[in-house]
């Protein structure tokens, strides 16, 4: 497990250190308390405006406050993965006396991203979580500077200048898997992946990519579909892959959800599994061992990230800094791959 900061814009500490006083002091300055004199007044307020500080609302509104809130935005189409960044979030929320608000969104756009947060704050979060594509989304756009506020994201495929993030390493674990599943004789080698808009897609295929050249196999870009993550679309790429004539005998999902419609439509033809195919999922969520069979899986700790994140957001309120954390994944191995 690793985690780097990077400095979101200009520290209160900064402005400290350029005007030669406290960060108390500077926060004095600011709030109008304490006892400040004029000269020392003016080169704090001179640092300000050559540093080009903008003071945290939001970290001001939580020092205030005897409790705060935190939102969270989140795809509407509701799948176990998102459940479990529920309660993850609610859990951790619960645990600091904190209010929660969650804001579903069923279209996946920037503009509707912008709209949810926005909703958010105005009905009181200091900071906000968000759910990829969201985090994707908003990255770079200026909006959690404009309304003081903090933000983290969960599960994303990669770290983001201005948004705090606690993750896996994406390409590592689907390698991994990759990996695992040639080892044991595939050499036809299915590949569903996600949706272009999310971090955690690209960062998979490279790792699928990664994983077949360990093993001395060759990247095939026809055995690659881009697809949802939900089940009716795993559903519908899994159709494309196995009505080819020249089907692979195995495949391998970007989610667990993928996996659950794939496999839906491997029995539909009358396959076995994993005798006539091999499938893999990835998350762990509850449907991974309530499937037939039970899915092999990379397990990333949803539900510890959704924590961890509400973690970052109390930080960044604080500091005005923002955090990449990366957590460790485990490859599970269960009964849906067989050899090949």
């Amino acid at each position: 497990m690793s985690a780097t900061k990077r400095p979101e814009g200009v520290t209160i500490r900064a402005v400290g250190e350029r005007a030669g006083v406290s960060a108390m002091t500077v926060s004095n300055v600011i709030n109008g308390a304490g006892k400040v004199g004029p000269t020392t007044r003016a080169a704090v307020l001179a640092a300000i405006e050559e540093l080009g500080y903008r003071p945290n609302i939001a970290a001001r509104r939580l020092a205030k406050a005897g409790a705060t809130t935190l939102g969270l935005v989140y795809s509407s189409r509701g799948t176990p993965f998102i459940d479990s960044i529920l309660l993850g979030a609610l859990r951790a929320t619960n645990a600091r006396g904190l209010q929660f608000i969650a804001q579903g969104q069923e279209e996946l756009t920037g503009q509707a991203a912008e709209a949810a947060v926005r909703s958010l704050v105005q009905s009181g979060a200091a900071g906000v979580l968000l759910v990829p594509p969201f985090a994707e989304l908003l990255s770079g756009s200026g909006l959690f500077a404009e309304l003081g506020v903090a933000a983290a994201a969960i599960a994303t495929g990669q770290a983001m200048a201005d948004i705090s993030t606690v993750r896996i390493d994406n390409r590592a674990a689907m390698a991994a898997v990759t990996a695992h599943v040639a080892a044991r004789g595939h050499r036809r080698i299915g590949f569903l992946a996600g949706p272009e808009t999310f971090s955690v897609a690209a960062e998979r295929l490279a790792g699928f990519r990664d994983g077949l050249a360990a093993q001395g196999l060759d990247h095939d870009p026809t055995l690659v579909i881009r697809s949802g993550f939900d089940p009716a679309s795993g559903a519908a790429a899994g159709r494309k892959m196995l009505d080819r004539p020249d089907r692979p005998s195995a495949i391998l999902c970007s989610s667990d959800d993928m996996a659950a419609g794939l496999i839906g439509e491997a029995h539909r033809m009358g396959l076995r599994l994993p005798c006539d195919l091999t499938v893999t999922g990835f998350d762990d969520t509850a449907v991974a061992s309530r499937l037939w069979p039970p899915l092999t899986v990379i397990r990333q700790p949803v539900g510890d990230m959704a924590f961890r994140a509400v973690e970052q957001v109390l930080a960044s309120l604080r500091s005005r800094e923002v955090e990449d954390r990366v957590l460790d994944y485990e490859l599970v191995v269960r009964e849906s791959v067989g050899r090949g």
